[in-house]
C-alpha cells in the first residue's frame, strides 16, 4: 500500500486530466505524477528511503503536493510545517520528528536553524536557493518512471503535529493505511467526482487540507483549485472563473462570506459546500441555507483520525449535527468514569476505526493517555439523538465553571449570533474571586452596526440563564485565527 498510489492511479487512467489549477495554469495527472517520481529518485539517490523523515515547509503552491507524493514514493515520511512558524518552531518540529531532508521557499529559508541535528538536506522550490539545492535541478536529475514502493498498510506514512494548546506540539502519526483510508472515506461520502473542482485555500500543512481535500481529490481523480490563501475576492474571482465545484471551508470563512455581496460573482457552478474544524453556529447553516437553498454540510474529526469520522448526510441532514460515523468507525460518548452516556447525556467523544492514529511520534505516553483499548479520546464533549446522530457541545478545556454551574461557550456563541450587530462571537472563562470564573464575550461587530456592551449583555440575559450570558462584552476589530481560521481562546484569555 502506498498514499501515491492515488494519484499514480488517477495518472493511468486520467492522464490529461487536470491535477491542479493554480493561479490560471494546469497541471494534469501525467505531470504530477512524473515530476512527483523525479524527486523520489532524486531523494533515493540522496540517501533518503524508507521510514526517513522529508520535512515540508511551504505555503499552498503546487510544489507542496509534488513533494508530498515524492515523499510517499520514496516510502520516506512527510513532515509538514505551518509555514508561519518562525526558527525556533521550526527547529522543534526538525529535531523532534528527526528529519532528514527539509523542501521549502527562498522566502521561509531564513527561518530554518542551520544547525538542527539531523537535517543533511534542504531543497529550495521557489525563490533565491541561497546556494541550496533547487527542485527544478533535482527534477532534471531524477527519472520519471519510478512508481511508488509498496508498505505495510501500518507503516507511518505522515507526521501532522497538533497546536500545542494543551502542551508542546506533538506528531500524530499517520499510516499510509489511514490516508488511504481517510481519502476514500471522504470521497465517498461527499461523492467527489471526476468532473469536480475542489476549492482549496485551507492550509495543505493542515489535515483537512492535506487529506480531506487533496487526498480525497485524488482518489476521486478530480481537480484541485489551489490558492495560497483565503482571500474573499481572490476566491470567488476563481470560483468563477476555474467553475468551481465544491467548496471547503470554517466556519469564520462562511461568515465573512454571508457578509459581502455575492451577487457580484457568478457562483452558479458551486454544488455542494462543507464545513469542518469548528463548530459552525446554526444561524450560520440558516442564513447560508436562506441564500444558496443548499445546507453547509458538516463532518467531524481531528487530525489524529486523519481526520474524517463523522458526516451528516445529505440524504437526512440535521441542522447543528455532525452526523453519523462514516463506513467502518465507531463512535461513541462516555463521562467520566469511562462508562457509555445514553442518547441525550452529555461526555467526551470517543472514535475507534481505520482512520485512528498509530500514535504520537516518540511520545508513547501520550499515546497510552489518548487511545485507550483501541478507542480514541477527543477532548470533545458531545451527545447523540436517538437516532445517532452527533452533536459537538465544545472542547473540554473550553468548558467555564461559574459558580459550580457549566458554561458551553458554543451555546452561548449560537445566541450571540442571533443578535443582527455580531459579525463574529468569542467567548471564554476569566477567573473570579467569587465565582470561580465569568463568562465573557469578544465580539466583531457587523459594519454600522451601533449596539453597545451592555446592551448585548441585556439582549443575552433576555434569552438564557444568567450565569450562562456574558458578564462582560468587548468589541474588537478582529479576532485571532489559526492558520486554518480557528478562533484562538487562549490568545483572548492570555490579553
Amino acid at each position: 500500500m502506498n498514499v501515491a498510489w492515488l494519484a499514480e492511479r488517477a495518472a493511468t487512467w486520467f492522464p490529461d486530466h487536470p491535477a491542479l489549477v493554480f493561479d490560471g495554469a494546469e497541471i494534469s495527472y501525467g505531470e504530477l505524477n512524473s515530476r512527483a517520481s523525479r524527486v523520489a529518485s532524486a531523494l533515493t539517490a540522496n540517501g533518503v528511503g524508507r521510514g526517513d523523515r522529508v520535512a515540508l515547509y511551504l505555503p499552498n503552491i503546487p510544489d507542496f503536493a509534488v513533494c508530498y507524493l515524492a515523499a510517499m514514493k520514496a516510502g520516506a515520511v512527510a513532515v509538514s510545517l505551518n509555514s508561519m512558524l518562525k526558527s525556533d518552531e521550526v527547529r522543534y518540529i526538525l529535531d523532534d520528528s528527526g528529519a532528514r531532508a527539509l523542501f521549502t521557499t527562498g522566502d521561509l529559508l531564513p527561518n530554518v536553524p542551520p544547525d538542527c541535528a539531523t537535517l543533511e538536506r534542504i531543497v529550495v522550490c521557489e525563490g533565491d536557493a541561497a546556494g541550496n539545492p533547487s527542485l527544478a535541478g533535482w527534477e532534471k536529475a531524477g527519472s520519471p518512471r519510478g512508481r511508488a514502493i509498496d508498505l505495510e498498510p501500518a507503516a507511518p506514512a505522515a507526521l501532522l503535529y497538533t497546536s500545542g494548546t494543551t502542551g508542546v506540539p506533538k506528531g500524530a502519526t499517520l499510516s499510509h493505511g489511514n490516508v488511504v483510508f481517510n481519502s476514500h472515506a471522504c470521497a465517498h461520502h461527499l461523492g467527489i467526482r471526476r468532473t469536480d473542482r475542489l476549492m482549496l485555500f485551507l492550509p495543505l500543512f493542515h489535515v483537512f487540507g492535506q487529506n480531506a481535500i487533496m487526498n480525497a481529490a485524488f482518489a476521486g481523480c478530480a481537480t484541485v483549485v489551489l490558492h495560497r490563501r483565503f482571500v474573499p475576492d481572490r476566491v470567488l474571482d476563481s470560483i468563477q472563473r476555474d467553475r468551481g465545484t465544491m467548496f471547503f471551508g470554517v466556519p469564520t470563512i462562511f461568515i465573512t462570506l454571508l457578509d459581502l455581496d455575492l451577487d457580484r460573482w457568478d457562483l452558479s457552478s458551486l454544488r455542494y459546500d462543507f464545513s469542518a474544524a469548528a463548530t459552525m453556529p446554526q444561524e450560520i447553516s440558516r442564513r447560508w441555507t436562506e441564500r444558496f437553498s443548499r445546507p453547509v454540510f458538516e463532518g467531524y474529526g481531528l487530525t489524529e483520525c486523519s481526520p474524517f469520522a463523522c458526516y451528516n448526510h445529505d440524504f437526512r441532514h440535521k441542522l447543528g449535527s455532525v452526523g453519523t460515523p462514516v463506513a467502518n468507525v465507531e463512535m461513541k460518548i462516555l463521562d467520566d468514569d469511562g462508562r457509555e452516556v445514553a442518547p441525550g447525556g452529555w461526555g467526551e467523544i470517543c472514535i475507534k476505526g481505520p482512520g485512528v492514529m498509530q500514535g504520537y511520534w516518540g511520545r508513547p505516553e501520550d499515546t497510552a493517555r489518548a487511545i485507550r483499548d483501541g478507542w480514541l479520546r477527543s477532548g470533545d464533549i458531545g451527545t447523540t439523538d436517538d437516532e445517532g446522530y452527533f452533536y459537538v457541545v465544545d472542547r473540554v478545556k473550553d468548558m467555564i465553571n461559574v459558580s459550580g454551574f457549566k458554561v458551553w461557550p458554543a451555546e452561548v456563541e449560537q445566541t450571540l449570533y442571533r443578535h443582527p450587530a455580531v459579525l463574529e462571537a468569542a467567548v471564554y472563562g476569566v477567573g473570579d474571586p467569587v465565582k470561580g470564573e465569568t463568562v465573557r464575550a469578544a465580539i466583531v461587530p457587523k459594519e454600522g452596526a451601533r449596539a453597545t456592551p451592555e446592551e448585548i449583555v441585556a439582549w443575552c440575559r433576555e434569552r438564557m440563564a444568567v450565569y450562562k450570558a456574558p458578564a462582560a462584552v468587548e468589541l474588537v476589530a478582529s479576532l485571532p485565527k489559526s492558520a486554518t481560521g480557528k478562533i484562538l481562546k487562549r490568545l483572548l484569555r492570555g490579553r
